[in-house]
């Protein structure tokens, strides 16, 4: 069974850096695509970033573009994501979700892990 597990997650000042990880698990072949998420309190999951491995093609959502990044090892199947610049609205649950392959949607998820942003 494929596992997802994040790390990094933590308290940062408004301003500061985060680097959450995730590592895949379990049986071995290759995503299409990576992917972290974020839920806020009272909020709905929203997408943050993504990666597809075959183009290498990364996508932001317009609230972290420019601060955040995300790469990665396709053959390590692990995703990482450098959070720059953090701000209090940036605070929720990341998780890092897997796509099997093209069109399938994200058939994996991680359990998350916190970031707080606050002086």
């Amino acid at each position: 069974q494929v596992q997802l597990v994040e790390s990094g997650g933590g308290l940062v000042q408004p301003g500061g850096s985060l680097r959450l990880s995730c590592a895949a698990s379990g049986p071995t072949f290759s995503f299409y695509a990576m992917g972290w998420f974020r839920q806020a309190p009272g909020k709905g999951r929203e997408f943050v970033a993504q990666v597809t491995w075959s183009s290498n093609q990364t996508y932001y959502s317009d609230s972290v573009k420019g601060r955040f990044t995300i790469s990665g090892d396709n053959a390590k199947n692990t995703v990482y994501l450098q959070m720059n610049s953090l701000r209090p609205e940036d605070a929720a649950v990341y998780s890092c979700a897997a796509a099997g392959g093209p069109g399938t949607g994200y058939n994996y998820w991680g359990q998350g892990t916190q970031v707080t942003v606050s002086s």
